[in-house]
């Protein structure tokens, strides 16, 4: 007996199961993109299951006029100090203003996850110097601080000139994306070919 005459004996007292033609999307089309985006918001923020590593478990409280300064091992001194000076191209701008640590733990995350996707290098973090922050001043900055250090894609960070918010906004640099290493990795490769 061949596998395939032992399959249909194995199946002989398989009945078929009944479907369900009806169209369940039908109310699934009438929602706009806008509620769908803060259900999933609401979903991600309830749920632990988000992927998020950024911690609210305990901050080291900064004051008001802290600057924020760090730099991974390997960051060139050039580079650190352009983007302290604020000399890079700002790629694009989050703005935590207003918002509970909660929300800005979530934008944060969502935020510089789809940056980094987007190879977009320099962010402006704005979330002010929490002067009127209840119960401590300065508590969302002291949450920023913390929270770059925990980016797997941080390189560096810096508080803004004051052209650019001072020590209410943050320059965030950023590692190039897994598809920006790979492409300049085979630029280099056809060059170094045709020599």
């Amino acid at each position: 007996m061949n596998e395939f005459s032992e399959f249909i004996t194995e199946m002989g007292d398989v009945k078929p199961i009944k479907q369900d033609n009806k169209n369940r999307l039908t109310n699934a089309t009438k929602i706009n993109e806008e509620t769908l985006r803060h259900r999933r918001i609401n979903a991600e923020l309830s749920s632990g299951t988000n992927q998020n590593p950024l911690t609210t478990e305990s901050v080291t409280l900064l004051s008001p006029d802290d600057i924020l300064s760090y730099k991974k091992d390997g960051v060139q001194y050039g580079v650190f100090k352009n983007l302290r000076l604020g000399k890079y191209e700002i790629h694009t701008v989050l703005n935590l203003h207003g918002k509970s640590v909660k929300e800005a733990r979530h934008e944060l995350f969502t935020f510089t996850k789809d940056a980094h996707k987007q190879n977009l290098r320099c962010i402006l973090i704005q979330h002010g110097k929490g002067l009127q922050s209840q119960p401590h001043q300065a508590l969302l900055k002291s949450y920023i601080n913390q929270w770059l250090t925990q980016l797997p894609m941080t390189l560096a960070f810096h508080s803004a000139q004051p052209f650019h918010g001072g020590g209410s906004a943050t320059y965030l640099l950023m590692k190039k994306s897994d598809e920006s290493r790979l492409d300049n990795k085979e630029k280099h490769q056809k060059r170094g070919a045709n020599f």
